[in-house]
């Protein structure tokens, strides 16, 4: 398949995933003749005169979504850039009546641009830390923020290493990232108690950080790789070009070769793993181009509270968008009962420890409260 037929290909997926609807994405792909700057029939300038049109007609977001098409899969030339920042103008024209506001930090490796709702002074809510994958703009997730605020979150949505706003080169190290984020976002949430949705590539970030980070306390994610992504030489020639290319991008690399000779130090291992013990959800693809099957299979064997999800889709399971999502929400509002549950368990036990202890003289050498087994989650398919 060539460049374009492959860009066309993923465009139709990823105007699912946005909402746009097949009609609409099917009327402007045959106008779109090559992938070369500044070409009037060019995928980006083509995406671009939609989008404009629709932001003159005062529907911001349906032209956001145009526009972060056009920058797809990622701004690597002038219109392209362009796009990239009409997606984030748009974007914050539809923003501002709804309780979205905008957070930009600076990080010592660039900058972090953040859409949240939510924060405030005193942090007392519980945190819910959005990313999406190597491809999609925060633009693309934003528009859920509202709705964790009113289920009593405070809400981030940012990106990962070198995608849309954030300027961050992407490494085996990015995963610290998500501790920055907590750091700085400390005061206005809950930072120690966090919730990850990290998409695709950010998932694989979120595991690795949760695996450091106690304040992380559940991870949810849609095919993230994990370990067979990086290193299995049988898969790694069945990866789409789109994919290779986007990568080689933001890691910095320039080609297939030191892409793979880097990719080689982001594999998360066994021990890695089991050390997240934390409730896990992964949505899983059956049909997945770009994740390796063996990726669930190595999750359920290691990770100690896992649950997951299956579609019969491709990578991302846009033709089922809302039920994703849906779950997703699920998995994070089930993982915040069980962990209310567990503490409202140890104070209990808490409680009936001292009232059974009063008056009563401890053995010598003995310990105050026998250790807590590690308790295992069955693995679960829903």
């Amino acid at each position: 398949m060539n460049h374009l037929d492959e860009l066309k290909q993923f465009a139709r997926l990823h105007a699912r995933g946005q909402g746009i609807g097949e009609r609409q994405v099917a009327a402007v792909l045959p106008r779109i003749t090559n992938d070369e700057p500044g070409h009037p029939e060019s995928w980006t300038r083509v995406w671009t005169a939609e989008a404009d049109r629709l932001a003159f007609a005062g529907r911001p977001l349906d032209a956001c979504r145009r526009y972060a098409l056009a920058r797809f899969p990622y701004h690597g030339d002038d219109d392209r850039r362009r796009a990239q920042d009409n997606c984030v103008r748009t974007f914050d024209d539809w923003r501002r009546r709804r309780g979205i506001q905008r957070l930009v930090l600076e990080h010592p490796g660039g900058t972090v641009a953040c859409w949240t709702s939510g924060l405030g002074p005193g942090g007392r809510r519980p945190l819910v830390l959005i990313t999406g994958g190597i491809v999609s703009v925060k633009e693309q997730w934003a528009p859920l923020l509202p709705r964790l605020a009113r289920l009593g979150y405070a809400a981030v949505v940012t990106e990962m290493p070198g995608v849309g706003e954030n300027t961050l080169r992407y490494h085996a190290d990015s995963w610290r990232l998500l501790p920055f984020l907590l750091d700085r976002l400390s005061g206005r949430a809950r930072v120690t108690d966090t919730s990850v949705l990290g998409l695709s590539f950010s998932g694989h970030l979120a595991l690795r950080a949760a695996a450091e980070d106690p304040r992380i306390r559940s991870v949810h994610t849609v095919g993230a790789p994990v370990a067979g992504f990086f290193t299995d030489p049988a898969w790694w020639p069945r990866v789409p070009g789109v994919t290779v290319d986007t990568l080689c991008a933001l890691t910095g690399s320039t080609g297939r070769e030191q892409l793979r000779t880097l990719l080689a130090e982001f594999p998360l291992g066994p021990e890695t793993l089991a050390a997240v013990g934390i409730p896990v959800g992964y949505v899983v693809s059956s049909r997945d181009e770009i994740i390796p099957r063996t990726e669930r299979d190595l999750l359920a064997r290691t990770l100690p509270r896992v649950r997951f999800k299956e579609f019969d889709d491709v990578h991302g399971s846009p033709a089922h968008l809302g039920a994703m999502r849906a779950w997703l929400v699920r998995s994070l509002l089930r993982a915040r009962l069980a962990g209310r549950a567990r503490l409202t368990g140890r104070a209990r036990l808490t409680g009936r420890a001292r009232g059974a202890g009063a008056g009563r003289t401890p053995v010598a050498g003995a310990p105050a409260t026998a250790p807590a087994a590690r308790q295992r989650d069955t693995t679960s398919v829903e």
